[in-house]
């Protein structure tokens, strides 16, 4: 059996390889809040969490793939989370009670095998009830194929026939096993005999007549014969014990990977309810082939703001449909870094198959997220703050393929405007010419007005908003750069609340 709810065509692997730069991206973009919320606890949902938020699927067929099957969880959130806990009680009765099977004798594998697959076959029928009962309220071709497998492996006919089975393999009646003699009369190819059914009522069977038989009966202290008849027994069992070990670790591996790929959509339930407790809106991304260039949203915020603030929080509008490089500059303190992490965080979710905290989004995949931030000075480096700027877009561009796209924050301002400003425009120019994407939030009006004095099509300059008496509005607008960003404002607010 096969889950396939992450993937239409394979599993999801936990331990897979993140991709470079995972740790930059959780510290920039401040995913722990949003995988915090995620995981409301536990740290398996948060593993779980990390791990697909980071994995980006590049193919829109696959992430449309997961959005069905996200938008069925959060239409049944109860059946989805009943069905989580099926898995869950297995991992927690089997480390409590099952432990036996890892060991190196085939009676004591055999024994645990026997019990484990029973405590299966429980979880399995309420697996089986939980289809039946709730089976026609999930429409994604994900949640359709799964129920129809559950439906098809696990009928009243397969558990009518391994729970006899199992009850045969307690050997409440002992055990039949042959052997033929080998050189100097020691038995080899011990193979487990199904016994025969007695035939007749118990009379008969009481006073009919036996065959002849040899036998012996081991005397109650004789340890050595006691031992030596075990493993007799444990040779005559021993292929039965590997086999039915092997049909629990299949049904255990099937109910480690629904606990896996459930886990990640439990985690997005998680996450979808605080939002809406919140007030804040949620959507289905269109996602686009990573070739073209989309990038249209409304309302979109930042997720991780309003988890932090715990009330609504302003969103921006963007049409960047055919742009490779998004300037922004504008009034500090005017929410530009906040905007830049909310494009960060809603292509991840979006890459992965979640909603985003928007209320419409459409952009293109990309072949990688990367950003570029500046960076508190540090004690411990042995150079410049410069130089390490350097350093780490050295190691970007090592990993950068075409397609990708990168989000740069204050980035080269640790030296004056116009050095920083022309090693900026020149990496910039270089991107762009390779196809990749660039969302870039500066102070330098060198820098914007260097990219704005040509006219640039596939440019767009945005510009944090400030009202007249200084205020800001957090609100994002297309414009000229300009050459302050009304410092001044900051200061006085600061020193007359003094």
């Amino acid at each position: 059996m096969r889950v396939f709810l992450l993937y239409p065509d394979r599993d999801f692997n936990l331990k897979g390889e993140l991709p470079p730069q995972t740790e930059a991206l959780v510290k920039d973009l401040e995913l722990d809040i949003v995988l915090d919320t995620m995981a409301q606890g536990d740290s398996f949902l948060r593993t779980v969490s990390r791990q697909a938020l980071m994995s980006s699927l590049e193919d829109p067929q696959v992430i449309r793939y997961r959005q069905m099957i996200l938008q069925d969880c959060l239409n049944n959130p109860d059946t989805v989370r009943e069905l989580y806990q099926i898995p869950v009680q297995a991992l927690i009765t089997k480390q409590k009670q099952w432990l036996g099977i890892f060991s190196l004798y085939p009676s004591s594998i055999l024994s645990s095998a026997v019990e484990l697959l029973e405590m299966f076959v429980g979880l399995l029928r309420k697996m089986r009830r939980i289809v039946d009962e709730h089976g026609e309220h999930f429409h994604s071709a994900g949640f359709q194929r799964f129920f129809n497998m559950i439906r098809q492996e696990l009928d009243e006919a397969y558990f009518v026939e391994i729970e006899s089975h199992l009850k045969e393999l307690r050997f409440r009646d002992g055990v039949l096993i042959s052997a033929e003699l080998g050189m100097g009369n020691e038995g080899q190819n011990y193979v487990l005999r199904k016994p025969k059914r007695a035939k007749g009522n118990w009379k008969e069977r009481v006073f009919s007549k036996r065959s002849p038989v040899y036998s012996f009966s081991i005397p109650p202290r004789d340890d050595h014969g006691a031992k030596a008849i075990g493993e007799l027994r444990d040779r005559g069992i021993n292929s039965v014990a590997n086999a039915v070990a092997q049909s629990a670790d299949h049904i255990d591996s099937f109910l480690n990977v629904l606990r896996v790929e459930l886990g990640f959509y439990v985690a997005c339930l998680n996450l979808a309810e605080r939002l809406a407790e919140i007030g804040q809106p949620i959507c289905f991304p269109d996602p686009y082939p990573a070739t073209t260039r989309v990038h249209t949203f409304r309302g979109l915020y930042d997720v991780c703001l309003a988890l932090t603030v715990n009330h609504p929080v302003v969103g921006n509008e963007l049409n960047g449909d055919g742009k490779d490089l998004v300037m922004i500059t504008g009034a500090n303190q005017g929410g530009k870094s906040t905007f830049l992490r909310s494009i960060g965080v809603a292509q991840l979710m979006m890459q992965c198959g979640m909603f985003v905290g928007a209320e419409s989004f459409a952009a293109n995949c990309c072949n990688g997220l990367f950003t570029h931030y500046k960076r508190e000075e540090d004690a411990t480096m042995k150079s410049g703050k410069f130089d390490e700027e350097l350093g780490r877009m050295s190691e970007i561009v090592n990993w950068l393929k075409p397609n990708a796209l990168v989000l740069f924050n204050e980035s080269f301002a640790a030296t004056n405007e116009h050095e920083g400003s022309e090693i900026a425009r020149q990496i910039v120019k270089a991107l762009i010419d390779r196809r990749i994407k660039v969302f870039f939030v500066t102070h330098m009006y060198e820098l914007a007005h260097r990219f704005y004095e040509p006219g640039l099509t596939n440019a767009l300059f945005l510009r944090a908003e400030r009202q007249e008496d200084g205020q800001r509005t957090f609100k994002l607008r297309e414009g000229k750069p300009l050459p302050t960003s009304f410092g001044q404002d900051v200061f006085q607010k600061v020193f007359q609340q003094r």
